[in-house]
């Protein structure tokens, strides 16, 4: 097996939230094989900050478009490729939801409050968003 690039091993993500009145809303994808639901992430383009490379990812998973923060909320690792990823999760204020966006038909995309999105959302990414409701609340 072939050893794989430093690189696609440092990935970053999103909490892509937004405002309802009071209330903060969490938006949440399914994983491309549909078991589950999580936060868009993935590989950092090498030409791009983590930060904006999460944005892209936004978009590109959950047709999420908006501003991303510049301070990381959570940090984790999980194995995948036969090494360990490691991620940088940012928050994101959704400024726009897209009716259309390139994986919509790979992923299934839902708006929550952040209770619902703790029940729904695979244990990777729980951490984040109860950093992110510390962080929020």
């Amino acid at each position: 097996m072939t050893k794989k690039p430093d690189w696609l091993f440092k990935q970053s993500g999103v909490i892509p939230y937004l405002w309802k009145g009071a209330d903060i809303r969490i938006v949440l994808v399914t994983s491309t094989s549909r078991n589950g639901w999580v936060l868009p992430k993935g590989v950092i383009e090498r030409s791009m900050s983590p930060e904006d490379s999460a944005a892209k990812e936004a978009f590109e998973e959950a047709g999420a478009i908006g501003n991303v923060g510049k301070d990381i909320v959570t940090e984790y690792e999980y194995e995948k490729w036969g090494g360990r990823c490691h991620v940088k999760m940012y928050p994101m204020e959704v400024t726009k939801l897209l009716k259309s966006w390139p994986e919509k038909d790979k992923r299934e995309r839902r708006v929550v409050s952040i209770r619902k999105a703790l029940d729904m959302i695979k244990p990777k990414h729980r951490q984040a968003i109860v950093e992110f409701k510390n962080l929020a609340l």
